[in-house]
């Protein structure tokens, strides 16, 4: 996994602060080795200077080197060989610091392969993370482009169904408007047959009083012929002109449509009385 962000910048700053800071090591360690070898080669003149010094001194002494001779006090000679034992010393330690130098940069490298080793790993595990992240990135762009055509469909639906029930709305109260308009209707049509049928019974009425009466007058009649004398037959008999007596006796009346028969009411007048009970 990759650092964060603050440990990231400070490791960019400590390298900038390394680069800046190692950029005049190669000049001052070259430095450095010129005054070493200033420094010996001055030694090795001092040396030698006095080697001369003391052979001027002493004219007698040889400069000249015989194998063989078996002479160590040539003092040239030993100022020169102390040179070069300064030198060879001087040479084995800067051989000792390359060695040294070397096994450092070794340690470094091993170091330095291994981080990119880690790094590699680490940016190889990135790679695979990041390809899973657009995997997954790609499926939910797909998941996320089928919501919205859903989320459309469904949108057109309910505005479909809204319309229908704005339709619907609409059938009902027209439904509901015809309805009030028919009860409406209903009670007028109820009224006026309520009405006629008032005006049906009333006549009923009216005409059952009418018969009543037509009956207690003729009654009265009756009785009132009872009353007579029964030789005034022929009497009776000329008065027909104006109303007739039945084989029984009876009088009859020519202004009533309907009358008895042997004391029975005829068809028309069980018709009216039916009618007036409903």
């Amino acid at each position: 996994m990759a650092d964060p962000a603050w440990q990231e910048l400070i490791r960019i700053r400590l390298t900038e602060r390394n680069v800046n800071e190692a950029s005049f090591s190669a000049i001052i360690e070259q430095y450095r080795r010129l005054a070493q070898q200033t420094k010996l080669l001055k030694e090795r003149n001092s040396s030698l200077l006095r080697a001369v010094s003391s052979v001027k001194s002493n004219p007698s002494s040889s400069t000249v080197y015989v194998a063989g001779t078996g002479e160590d006090n040539n003092p040239v000679r030993a100022a020169y060989i102390t040179s070069l034992e300064s030198q060879i010393s001087s040479m084995r330690d800067e051989l000792a610091g390359v060695y040294k130098t070397q096994g450092q940069n070794t340690q470094r490298l091993l170091a330095m392969t291994e981080t990119l080793r880690e790094k590699e790993e680490l940016s190889r595990v990135d790679a695979e993370a990041l390809r899973k992240s657009k995997d997954e990135l790609m499926i939910l762009r797909r998941k996320v482009e089928q919501h919205n055509e859903l989320m459309t469909e469904k949108d057109r639906t309910v505005q479909i169904l809204h319309d229908e029930i704005s339709t619907l709305q609409l059938e009902l109260g027209q439904i509901e408007e015809r309805n009030a308009t028919l009860t409406k209707d209903n009670a007028k049509l109820l009224q006026r047959w309520l009405d006629a049928k008032q005006s049906e019974a009333n006549k009923m009425n009216e005409a059952n009083e009418f018969y009543e009466d037509m009956r207690s007058k003729h009654q009265a009649v009756l009785n009132w012929r009872d009353g007579s004398a029964a030789g005034d037959t022929t009497a009776s008999s000329n008065t027909g002109g104006h109303g007739s007596v039945s084989g029984n006796g009876e009088a009859r009346d020519p202004d009533l449509s309907a009358e008895t028969k042997d004391g029975i009411l005829s068809t028309t007048q069980k018709r009216v009385d039916q009618t007036q009970n409903g």
